[in-house]
């Protein structure tokens, strides 16, 4: 029935392009605001997990392992939402989504309650559907964007996740305290927020997000209407393999350094309070350019942004590795040269998917793509703490900015096939 209401009010929209600039605008709204609540999930969980894992294994060669999970998890989310989305939507898609990673969030406060390692395992692997979920929600903003909005759509539930994702790492030391009052392991803390912070997104996002743009815009694609016309100049298939190699890419380089940062830094003793304010420069890195970058990747281009991308991560691999274990400062110039490839990357590649896909097939396309993305993901942290424990970290973020500027020729390659 809510399907059918959705198609109706599209049938109306369809000839009225101020009415589609209106849903647009209140889609994002709603992206905006389950993305706030989600970074404040994503982000705390990131800040400790490696940490948790370190604490409950007993080995530091592990503290890579939860990363890896929660990416495995995440990647079989990111194949089940775009398959339910391209069925029933975005809401019913990205709200199950989000309902998982809360189950997975309380699953790791149990798991340390109780020092079960099983189930910390399981839970971390489950908490990975709300990491899937919340890189997804950008889709959502792309829905109903003109070809050449799109790059600023992306931007705009990105940088939303500013306020979350940097609010939770700062609350890590106030969350463990809270956490040892009731007896919870300090470190299980930040998995408390996490888990209330994507159960909030995701009950918002389903009661909110209504028409559902996929919905509206899948319908206006059918009827011809210019939302979904011709891509942007320079537009051909290859694209979809162009942006999955550029979102691959970043999110390698950028896992794997990030998840052994707070391990570094404690290593070199460094307090709980200067890994959260690293981590949350470095995620707030990740997100709040994106206004700007949005505006590039649609003014200067899908490619020149990729291109700076792998030029920025390889500042970041250098500077990383080149800084001494107690320089604060350097760690975070490090950190955040990371978050801003990070950026670059991820919204010059989701424009390319998105002007390389037709509504019939872009959330299963998307939601392929994702999957990539998440393994990628999950190959980095998982291997990060073996890469650390075998040589250094100054090894692991100088290899990630060597394959991260591998992107500069990845463009020139694509650039030329899209011009023969």
């Amino acid at each position: 029935m809510r399907r059918r209401r959705d198609v109706g009010e599209a049938t109306d929209i369809v000839a009225h392009d101020a009415a589609r600039r209106a849903l647009q605008r209140r889609v994002l709204v709603v992206v905006a605001v389950t993305q706030v609540l989600g970074g404040a999930g994503l982000a705390a969980g990131i800040t400790v997990g490696a940490l948790l894992a370190e604490e409950m294994l007993g080995s530091r060669g592990m503290a890579g392992l939860p990363v890896g999970l929660f990416t495995l998890g995440s990647a079989l989310t990111a194949f089940l939402v775009g398959r339910l989305t391209q069925r029933a939507g975005r809401r019913a898609g990205l709200g199950a989504g989000f309902a998982a990673g809360a189950l997975g969030a309380a699953g790791v406060v149990l798991a340390a309650v109780t020092g079960d390692v099983a189930l910390l395992l399981v839970s971390l692997f489950v908490y990975g559907a709300g990491a899937a979920t919340q890189l997804q929600a950008r889709y959502a903003g792309t829905d109903l964007a003109l070809p050449a909005e799109r790059g600023r759509a992306v931007s705009v539930a990105l940088v939303a996740t500013t306020f979350g994702a940097v609010a939770g790492p700062n609350l890590v030391e106030p969350l463990g305290t809270w956490a040892t009052s009731l007896d919870i392991p300090a470190l299980a803390g930040p998995f408390l927020l996490a888990g209330t912070a994507y159960a909030a997104a995701g009950t918002a996002l389903f009661l909110l997000l209504r028409p559902d743009p996929f919905l509206v815009a899948r319908h206006l694609a059918a009827a011809s209407t210019p939302v979904d016309a011709a891509p942007v100049p320079g537009d051909r298939p290859p694209g979809v393999w162009a942006g999955a190699a550029v979102m691959v890419l970043t999110q390698v380089a950028m896992v794997a350094i990030m998840t052994m940062t707070p391990v570094h830094m404690q290593a070199h003793g460094h307090g709980l309070g200067a890994v959260g304010l690293v981590i949350s420069i470095h995620v707030g890195a990740m997100f709040l350019p994106s206004l700007v970058t949005g505006a590039l990747v649609d003014r200067v281009g899908r490619v020149p942004m990729a291109a700076a991308s792998g030029a920025t991560l390889l500042l970041a691999g250098l500077t990383g590795a080149l800084a001494p274990g107690d320089s604060l400062v350097l760690l975070v110039v490090s950190l955040t040269l990371l978050g801003l490839g990070w950026n670059f990357g991820l919204i010059a590649g989701t424009a390319l998917i998105v002007d390389a896909t037709p509504a019939e097939t872009r959330a299963r396309t998307q939601g392929s793509v994702d999957v990539l993305i998440a393994l990628s993901g999950a190959g980095g942290g998982a291997v990060s703490g073996v890469v650390v424990a075998g040589t250094s970290f100054a090894t692991l973020a100088l290899a990630g900015g060597l394959l991260a500027v591998l992107l500069v020729p990845t463009m020139a390659v694509y650039r030329r096939r899209v011009a023969a």
